[in-house]
């Protein structure tokens, strides 16, 4: 089982989650942060990658991710790191060689990006494809887990998701996230940004942690001999999941 309280202190230590005032993509003044971004020694990433493996592996031992997973996909930029790590700490500790793969932002089009990009027929559909991902090939019956960082919108998986199908016909079994800021979504229904891409793409998701965990955990971690999180941190951090987590 996952040590959530292991996983929120390695990220402390990494500087991955920090405490203070950070405006968001949204606008909004979030009392916390979260880069994966700062995991950037091989050290720091097999060691993440061996936690998103785990949470993987939790999954499957309950039955919601399939045993045979083909392939660890994970999104242009960040995603990218996610991908290569978790796959070598599934084969690490696990013994499961799936492949990874990612996509570009800008597509290939040049080299053999230029022999898919013609032609008619079945395959057409699946023009241009080629020229975007990049990795282990995606092939129809491949079972697909996406890796990310966290959710805030949904914006990138709503492009991912129809990035991948398109590219074969795949089961897409599961979204593996760091952190579930659970916080609210832009449609109606009072649905956090997690439920609603889990209702409107049909992908269950998988986080590490959640803002809760991080709330319960910090206030009685020690760094230094001194609280995690102070009192007036988790305070703020509490008004700010009263007014927009679900």
């Amino acid at each position: 089982m996952i040590d959530k309280h292991g996983f929120i202190k390695f990220m402390i230590d990494a500087g991955a989650l920090r405490f203070g005032d950070f405006t968001l993509k949204s606008g909004r003044i979030s009392p916390y942060f979260i880069n994966t971004g700062v995991f950037n020694t091989g050290e720091k990433i097999s060691c993440l990658g061996s936690y998103y493996a785990e949470c993987i592996k939790d999954a499957m031992n309950a039955g919601g991710i399939p045993q045979n997973i083909s392939t660890v996909f994970g999104p242009a930029y960040k995603g990218i790191p996610l991908a290569v790590a978790t796959a070598a700490a599934l084969g690490r500790a696990y013994g499961m060689d799936a492949g990874y793969t990612f996509n570009r932002k800008e597509p290939k089009d040049h080299g053999e990006a230029t022999a898919c990009m013609t032609g008619n027929g079945p395959s057409a559909s699946r023009v241009g494809t080629e020229a975007v991902l990049v990795g282990s090939p995606l092939n129809d019956g491949d079972r697909i887990i996406i890796v990310d960082d966290v959710i805030t919108a949904g914006t990138a998986m709503r492009e991912i998701v129809p990035l991948i199908r398109a590219a074969a016909d795949v089961e897409i079994c599961g979204l593996v996230l760091s952190v579930d800021r659970m916080e609210r979504g832009h449609g109606e229904g009072g649905l956090s940004a997690v439920d609603e891409v889990r209702r409107a793409l049909g992908i269950p998701v998988y986080p590490i942690v959640t803002v809760k965990d991080i709330v319960e955990f910090s206030t009685s971690l020690k760094i230094g001999g001194r609280p995690a999180i102070d009192e007036g941190a988790r305070d703020r951090m509490l008004s700010y999941m009263a007014e927009h987590c679900v």
